[in-house]
């Protein structure tokens, strides 16, 4: 006997469900998680963690390391007890490390150990996918041999070390699929040797540094000529890789991508979520490397091979950098406690935990990302799939617009056809996303915009 209409109807339509409707595309989406975490810096804890390394004297590289109460030894046994005590707090979420290396240099004439401070918090999923975050722990006066004279360094670059620390603090109770690195360098007034310690380190480790914030003088809103702005923060990044060899370059100057590093789509990534998620902070993003003749411990960095940033105030004050304490003709010299914007430095900090949030939980940048089409009216794109991922997007810009313009979730697949999108006149793109909605930064083709760590290209 057959059922009533109404019931074969439903059966029908149920058996025909699978067939008529596709799973949708995983597409990004807004996240609470994200929006706590914004707001979750304290500046009381920036302003207690900056103040105890200021009461230390000096943190010069070259200075004493056995005394409790001054010079880069004392500084680095303070770093350390504070991460032990993050991560009692967690339960043990942290691992702290302190690598070091010996060097002789310009400004290092006799061999001296540079030690490094590094907390680390394994990620529940890709352990070796790491997201770091640095500040150096160093400071200087105007001689920057001069190990002895006073040099508070409040905000370069305790600041920076304010900020990883109050990063790993908010971010002990996260869950990070991916690994966290909290890493409070030395030796960079003497010649970035912090980071190159760090990143040797990684690289004998095997971590696959997808992204590196160093935060350098990430404290002080009042420029020199007066200008006040707590608004903005710099995001430096290179344009090429340090790395690239005379082969890439070659491809890269005929096909471009002399502005699509994993640098700087990093720097991207970082301004799309500020202006998602820090509705009061403002990432300029700056296409250099670091500022005009100077730089950072995001070089050794990038000379690894690494993704890399410099993130930094919109407007400096001279007289507080390299400058020994003093008052001249009414101006006050050096790099004291009261020139911190404590707000300012909350906001930058909270830029900082939610992108290393943010890249945790996603999937990692896709790999292998190839792209066709000359002579037709068609984009073609390919990539291998990433741990992780549910779905993918392709994005595109004109060749001449600083974000990316237009996107297309395109679903678990690993090709895809843009019709009647010329290859000529964009710029393209491939970005992966998790089945929770968290986008990984988008990678340019080829190896101009590869995330994946090639060996430094051998001296000419």
């Amino acid at each position: 006997m057959r059922g009533p209409p109404s019931i074969l109807f439903a059966g029908l339509l149920a058996a025909s469900l699978p067939a008529l409707a596709a799973e949708p595309p995983a597409t990004p989406r807004e996240q609470p998680a994200l929006h706590a975490l914004a707001t979750a810096p304290s500046e009381a804890e920036l302003h207690a963690t900056i103040s105890a390394l200021v009461g230390f004297g000096t943190r010069h590289t070259l200075s004493d390391t056995r005394s409790n109460t001054r010079g880069i030894g004392a500084a680095r046994r303070w770093v350390q007890a504070r991460f032990a005590a993050i991560s009692r707090d967690c339960g043990g979420c942290l691992e702290v490390v302190a690598p070091a290396q010996t060097f002789t240099g310009k400004r290092m004439p006799q061999p001296s150990e540079v030690m490094d401070v590094v907390a680390i918090k394994r990620g529940s999923g890709d352990p070796q996918r790491v997201i770091v975050i640095t500040g150096h722990l160093d400071s200087r006066a105007s001689d920057v041999m001069d190990a002895k004279i006073a040099a508070p360094g409040a905000n370069d670059d305790a600041s920076g070390v304010a900020a990883l620390i109050e990063a790993a603090r908010v971010l002990a109770h996260f869950d990070n699929r991916a690994t966290l690195v909290f890493a409070a360098l030395s030796g960079e007034e003497q010649g970035l040797y912090g980071g190159k310690v760090l990143a040797d380190y990684a690289v004998a480790h095997g971590w696959r540094i997808e992204a590196e914030l160093n935060n350098d003088m990430v404290g002080n809103s009042r420029g020199q000529n007066g200008v006040r702005d707590n608004t903005v923060v710099r995001v430096f990044s290179e344009g090429t890789k340090t790395n690239e060899t005379p082969e890439q370059a070659a491809y890269r100057r005929f096909h471009g991508g002399e502005l699509d590093s994993p640098s700087r789509n990093l720097a991207r990534y970082m301004a799309t979520l500020a202006a998602q998620y820090l509705v009061d902070l403002r990432v300029r993003m700056v296409y250099r490397t670091d500022r005009y003749g100077r730089g950072g411990d995001q070089l050794p960095f990038l000379a690894a091979g690494f993704p890399a940033v410099r993130v930094t105030e919109a407007h400096e004050d001279y007289t507080r950098q390299h400058q020994d304490l003093r008052t001249e003709n009414g101006v006050h010299y050096g790099d004291t406690l009261d020139g911190i914007d404590f707000h300012y430095l909350a906001r930058i900090t909270a830029l900082n935990v939610v992108t290393m949030a943010a890249l945790s939980r996603a999937p990692a940048p896709p790999d292998d990302v190839r792209i066709g089409g000359a002579v037709t009216t068609d984009t073609t794109l390919d990539w291998q799939p990433s741990a992780g991922a549910a779905g993918y997007r392709v994005h595109w810009r004109d060749t001449t617009a600083p974000q990316w313009q237009s996107a297309r979730a395109v679903g678990d697949a690993t090709h895809h056809v843009l019709r009647n999108v010329v290859i000529d006149d964009w710029f393209f793109g491939v970005s992966a996303v998790s089945a929770d909605g968290y986008e990984s930064p988008v990678v340019f083709p080829g190896d101009a915009g590869s995330f994946s760590r090639s060996p430094p290209a051998a001296s000419p």
